[in-house]
């Protein structure tokens, strides 16, 4: 038997929290050997009120949990813990049941490629599992259902600009954008400001002959401190982009790159063309570039318009006239990367795409190297 003067705590008393408080209620109601009416009697409640109680059809309220504190003799912290704790399950089961009529969402997204990114939380994909994987991948994109999940991230094609007709999984694209805003979400920095971006990019370019651990750390320091964000986020297949430029809000513009097989001159000649187009494009701020620059042939006038800057800007138009006459050995090519002050495998790049050097030659001019996903 319970004794009346002694208080029952949230802590020593641990049901089974899928059961409502009523629960516990008529536990206490068999001790004493009461009806339903004498507790309604004492709490001064309606028999029916008391009845809805126990069946959970009304909340407990702060009212009936002092109620219950001064005739059951158990604190008002434990029964309204107990109420919370109930309405919490009952809000779950509820949610894992729709969860469960939300499994068909999950084909769309390359769901073991996310996990192998450790986006979701690695596991076998059976029938017991995917509710819960519903679960994760709304709180991964930040949205309370698919249908949400469509207005933010599904309709979100509309605003791609394509440098390839094949950037067309909408899924696998939103994916990787929103593992870069989540990383973007991170950092905090001041708005954006174009001139001190401008002068940035400038001594941005005097770091490309650096090695990625001499370089990234300066990179994104200076970035940061021009209100731009920067994130290099690992490829994810099937979503065909390299670099992506987009506005997360009207101040904060983000510059992503992924990861994949970058040799020096790629990187740089991607990283000028995303920056190219913050600079050329601002007001397109609800335009999502999805770039793949390596694609030179893009009939699209922005893609255009950033590559032109992008080459422009690594070696000027007066120093590229005298690509042409270059010798096409190392040391002469090492010479006009010193005079024009970039990495030789950016002149290595800029002459194959050019036609002026055959692909084949000189690539050891040029630097493969890992950069770290960190921010």
């Amino acid at each position: 038997m319970t004794e009346l003067h002694q208080p029952i705590s949230a802590e020593s008393f641990s049901p089974d929290w899928v059961s409502p408080p009523g629960d516990t209620i008529l536990d206490f109601l068999e001790e004493r050997d009461w009806t339903q009416q004498q507790l309604a009697d004492r709490l001064g409640y309606s028999l029916k009120h008391v009845n809805q109680l126990i069946k959970a059809k009304v909340p407990l309220t702060e009212d009936a949990a002092i109620r219950l504190q001064n005739v059951l003799g158990a604190s008002v912290g434990f029964w309204l813990t107990r109420e919370a704790q109930y309405r919490e399950r009952v809000a779950l089961l509820a949610a894992a049941e729709r969860q469960v009529a939300m499994v068909p969402w999950l084909e769309r997204f390359p769901i073991k490629d996310m996990m192998d990114a450790g986006v979701l939380v690695k596991r076998r994909l059976d029938a017991k599992s995917k509710p819960q994987l519903v679960g994760e991948l709304l709180t991964f994109y930040g949205v309370a259902s698919p249908a949400q999940w469509e207005t933010q991230y599904g309709c979100m094609a509309l605003s791609f600009r394509r440098s390839r007709e094949d950037q067309a999984d909408v899924a696998a694209i939103s994916a990787w954008l929103r593992m870069g805003e989540k990383m973007a979400e991170k950092l905090d920095g001041p708005a954006y400001d174009e001139a001190k971006f401008k002068a940035t990019l400038t001594e941005i370019r005097g770091l490309t002959s650096l090695k990625p651990s001499e370089f990234q750390p300066r990179m994104q320091q200076l970035l940061h401190e021009a209100g731009v964000a920067f994130v290099l986020v690992p490829a994810l297949p099937r979503t065909h982009v390299s670099g992506v430029a987009r506005w997360i809000n009207p101040h904060r513009p983000l510059i992503q790159l992924s990861l994949y097989g970058k040799q020096n001159d790629r990187f740089w000649f991607s990283f000028f063309h995303e920056a190219a187009h913050i600079l050329l494009h601002s007001r397109q701020k609800k335009a999502v570039f999805l770039d793949d620059p390596s694609k030179s042939e893009s009939s699209s006038k922005e893609e255009q318009e950033a590559n032109a800057w992008a080459r422009d800007f690594l070696i000027a138009p007066k120093q590229a006239l005298g690509l042409a006459s270059l010798h096409k050995t190392k040391a002469a090519v090492i010479e006009f990367a010193k005079c024009a002050g970039v990495h030789p495998g950016i002149v290595v790049g800029r002459m194959q795409h050019d036609g002026l050097l055959e692909v084949t030659w000189l690539n050891d001019l040029k630097v493969s190297f890992v950069l770290k996903a960190k921010v």
